[in-house]
């Protein structure tokens, strides 16, 4: 227990964040401490502007600072090509590789009946609504290759069988079972190029 009452608040919600320990959270916190006023105001007025106004774009639901995100403003972006992502973690994951040039839409999660999260829970919704667009020629399921990803996959792939869009996955150049947004970017990078069919993806 520190004996001042404030650096136990700061060094309680850092523990909060996933992955901080206490003792991380106090060697942060006491780092905080010996910054100049300037620097620490700099710093916690960067948290609250996160907060206020960080938005979600509307269209693809990837992070924003304004109604639309950058990357669906962006008119050098082929609009034909969605790329399906579980989260914005997945969509910088894949920007970082520099080999897709199409749009995203973030589902927000993946389905999992052990954590009660079913496909009302996501954002599939709007992706039917987009896919609807005759210019949309192509949604490639960039999910992980876990049981989660796999079924969100596979729900998403009937939501669009009969619909005549082209539905392709990545190639397993991602390891079975890892987060897509661990993987090296040469490995996602060439997965993106090589993907395939979904239904050669079932056989």
């Amino acid at each position: 227990m520190s004996s001042s009452k404030y650096i136990e608040r700061a060094v309680n919600e850092i523990a909060s964040l996933p992955g901080v320990g206490r003792k991380t959270a106090l060697r942060y916190v006491l780092n905080l401490l010996g910054r100049t006023q300037e620097e620490t105001e700099r710093f916690t007025t960067a948290i609250s502007d996160l907060s206020q106004n960080v938005k979600f774009c509307s269209r693809c639901h990837n992070i924003s600072d304004e109604e639309i995100c950058s990357i669906c403003a962006n008119p050098g972006r082929d609009s034909s090509i969605i790329c399906v992502v579980e989260d914005i973690r997945d969509v910088m994951a894949v920007e970082a590789t520099h080999q897709f040039k199409g749009r995203y839409h973030v589902l927000g999660g993946k389905i999992s009946p052990m954590d009660g999260v079913g496909p009302g829970d996501l954002n599939i919704g709007t992706l039917v609504e987009r896919a609807t667009n005759p210019d949309v020629k192509e949604i490639i399921l960039a999910l992980s290759p876990t049981m989660e990803g796999d079924t969100t996959a596979y729900f998403i792939f009937k939501k669009f069988e009969k619909h005549g869009v082209e539905i392709s996955t990545l190639s397993r150049g991602v390891a079975i079972g890892d987060e897509l947004q661990y993987a090296d970017e040469i490995t996602l990078g060439r997965s993106i190029l090589q993907r395939t069919p979904y239904e050669k993806a079932l056989q």
